[in-house]
């Protein structure tokens, strides 16, 4: 079970990174997105969060003034309380993330406020399991949209 764990990881950061030298955006300009930008600068590794929630819908979303859009999903807590959970570029992300209404998930991000509404930067999503969905690294929030494909390769090596 734990080889199909690692097998599903690696197949999706090849994915990831598929994506990343083929994103036409990367070379030119991040849009926000930027490793330094004030965006990322929101994430806040040392304050990690966990939600276990249910998708209520996949949505785009222009995270701040001035950047491309995202991905994003709207989900219940359980509580009854609607949460807008960032996911990341969607030029990074293509179209579709294997992530639908219905699915329970568990997520793993920070929390941060943007015109002053609380949103959570998703850093892992998992879906049952064999699924997840790894968009930053958990030691230090870095984006996998901000890494070249040799980092995120020597990454997955090191999972």
């Amino acid at each position: 079970m734990q080889s199909a764990k690692q097998m599903l990881a690696i197949v999706m950061a090849l994915t990831l990174s598929m994506l990343f030298v083929s994103s036409p955006g990367l070379s030119r300009d991040m849009q926000g997105w930027e490793k330094d930008g004030a965006y990322n600068k929101l994430y806040k590794a040392s304050e990690l969060d966990r939600l276990k929630c249910m998708v209520k819908k996949v949505t785009e979303v222009v995270p701040m003034k001035g950047m491309s859009p995202a991905v994003a999903l709207i989900v219940d807590d359980g509580d009854g309380e609607e949460i807008l959970v960032h996911v990341g570029p969607k030029w990074f992300l293509g179209d579709t993330i294997a992530v639908k209404r219905g699915d329970k998930l568990k997520i793993r991000g920070s929390w941060a406020e943007i015109d002053g509404r609380d949103v959570f930067l998703a850093s892992k999503i998992k879906k049952g399991d064999f699924f997840e969905l790894k968009v930053r690294l958990t030691k230090d929030g870095t984006p996998f949209w901000t890494m070249t494909p040799e980092e995120l390769a020597r990454e997955q090596a090191q999972q």
